[in-house]
């Protein structure tokens, strides 16, 4: 395998520190593209002198918000920004993440996903998009988002959480060959309840948690219930269980 020089927005992330690491224990010349490296991915401030030599760009930069409409803005204004900046660098791949079901439920954060990926297909650069499920992680994302005193409202959902370890290495298999288009779904290795995965979390930390299991109402609740935001049976699965992964994480 040949060292490339790839660029990562968002490598601060949660994924994104993954991407990083795996990245640059391949060999390859790493380039972060985040504030804290001096790039605004919004503003495209930076993004000239960072991307000169950069042969792929992968992108797992991300926004916290539920709304459709700031979803959409921000996935469309970085991605114009990256591909316009890849363009004038003669970058010869962009490697983006989106989300498992996306396509079919484009609601709230998911809009901006589905921009994202309007936006890459009708560029310049060649590219590769990878739908993955939710991250281990998102089981305590949602306990501190939705604590209210030691009530924890859980949305009830179907999920199939895969390692942020795993995806990032697929990432980055992804960025070392040729751009593929729409790559197969990844998702983590059995479906898991959300609930018990946030009372296995808060079961870690001190003090008394009640977790509450609730049905989000509209078109975006149904998704989340019906098995939408779930691969289907041509995905390719993780190895890592969260049952093991939390294990790792309390070691």
């Amino acid at each position: 395998m040949n060292s490339s020089k790839i660029a990562v927005a968002g490598g601060t992330g949660a994924v994104g520190a993954h991407v990083v690491d795996v990245a640059r224990d391949r060999g390859h010349d790493v380039v972060v593209l985040s504030r804290s490296a001096g790039v605004d991915l919004v503003e495209g401030s930076g993004l000239a002198a960072a991307l000169a030599g950069v042969d792929a760009v992968i992108d797992v930069a991300s926004t916290q918000t539920m709304s459709a409409k700031k979803s959409t803005h921000f996935f469309t204004t970085v991605t114009h920004n990256l591909l316009a900046a890849e363009k004038a660098a003669g970058v010869q791949h962009h490697v983006a993440l989106s989300i498992v079901g996306s396509d079919r439920a484009p609601h709230a954060y998911y809009a901006g996903k589905v921009a994202q990926e309007k936006a890459i297909r009708g560029g310049d650069i060649p590219w590769t998009i990878l739908r993955a499920t939710q991250f281990h992680e998102f089981a305590s994302q949602i306990y501190g988002q939705l604590k209210f005193g030691p009530l924890v409202v859980v949305p009830k959902m179907r999920s199939q959480p895969v390692s942020a370890r795993e995806v990032a290495e697929r990432l980055v298999d992804i960025a070392e060959g040729a751009p593929a288009g729409h790559v197969s779904d990844l998702g983590g290795p059995r479906e898991e309840n959300m609930a018990n995965m946030v009372r296995a979390h808060a079961a870690r930390l001190p003090g008394t948690h009640w977790v509450l299991e609730l049905p989000i109402p509209g078109a975006y609740g149904r998704a989340m219930r019906d098995g939408t935001l779930v691969p289907g049976p041509g995905a390719d699965r993780g190895t890592q269980t969260y049952t093991d992964w939390l294990g790792r994480a309390g070691a």
